[in-house]
């Protein structure tokens, strides 16, 4: 048998979840696990990759862009699906990267492969049990060791990848490269908090280590261009550091400590915890 998963067919999100994706038709990892957990998505492609798309997704799930290869990275894309969630009337939508293969929850200090949308579900109701959260989304599966005991969520932090956004914000996605980063970090400034959820993971793969989207524009920049973009943005909050054989942004989070959450008035959060439906089981 190999390690639990937990499965559920109801509790499915309320907000939208757009996932952003440029020539990886092929792979496709976050449709593919947005698939397996019968979760529903929408997929945002450029016009010329649509035949490509189509032929793997069903059409009613893929949104196709008024433009094409602007050079901009993914920030077009990224505030045309803000744009796109405000039009249809909702308050929050989630905006993912396409090279999420799948999702986990940590649960009792295990990792635990989810097969259910029951986690942005129980990600949505926490955030909307308050008044200022602007933006929250899930750690990365491998910044979080299994034998170290984790706190359920992190408070004003970075939030990358797989990112619940406010749509009255008023902001939008600027920055070219470490674009999640420098919107996290604006939001923080404009006094919302961020929320990162520990509970819930996402198995992000390494950056460059799939063909498409950013990765010949990160290979021809190198790392050093994409962080010093965000140290001259913010010169104040950010550094350069080389860790791991190359250049890294060092950005200093505990000067919004004091963003503090507000509960929407008369809230009452139940005494018995949530299952959210889902169940733990094995598979073969």
């Amino acid at each position: 048998m190999k390690i639990g998963s937990f499965m559920l067919m109801q509790n499915e999100p309320q907000y939208p979840i757009y996932i952003i994706s440029k020539g990886r038709a092929d792979s496709r990892y976050t449709s593919k696990a947005l698939e397996k957990m019968q979760t529903a998505y929408r997929i945002v492609i450029e016009p010329q990759e649509y035949d490509a798309y189509a032929a793997v997704i069903d059409s009613k799930k893929i949104l196709v862009l008024p433009f094409s290869n602007l050079g901009l990275g993914g920030i077009p894309a990224r505030n045309w699906c803000w744009e796109h969630a405000i039009s249809e009337g909702h308050k929050y939508h989630w905006i993912l990267d396409d090279n999420i293969d799948g999702f986990v929850r940590l649960n009792y200090n295990k990792k635990i492969n989810c097969l259910s949308g029951a986690i942005f579900r129980a990600a949505e109701d926490f955030v909307n049990r308050y008044e200022n959260i602007g933006q929250a989304g899930f750690q990365y599966r491998f910044f979080t060791v299994a034998r170290e005991i984790q706190p359920a969520f992190r408070l004003n932090t970075r939030i990358f990848s797989c990112i619940l956004i406010r749509n009255d914000l008023d902001l939008r996605w600027e920055l070219r490269y470490n674009e999640d980063v420098d919107l996290s970090i604006r939001i923080l400034q404009n006094g919302w908090c961020t929320v990162l959820f520990n509970a819930f993971l996402q198995n992000k793969m390494g950056t460059q280590k799939l063909k498409g989207g950013n990765t010949e524009d990160y290979q021809k920049d190198g790392t050093i261009t994409k962080s010093q973009m965000l140290v001259d943005r913010h010169p104040d909050l950010a550094s350069l550091v080389y860790r791991y054989g190359r250049w890294h942004h060092r950005v200093d989070f505990d000067v919004f400590k004091h963003n503090l959450l507000i509960k929407k008035k008369d809230l009452i959060i139940p005494n018995e915890p949530n299952e959210y439906g889902m169940k733990l089981i094995k598979v073969q």
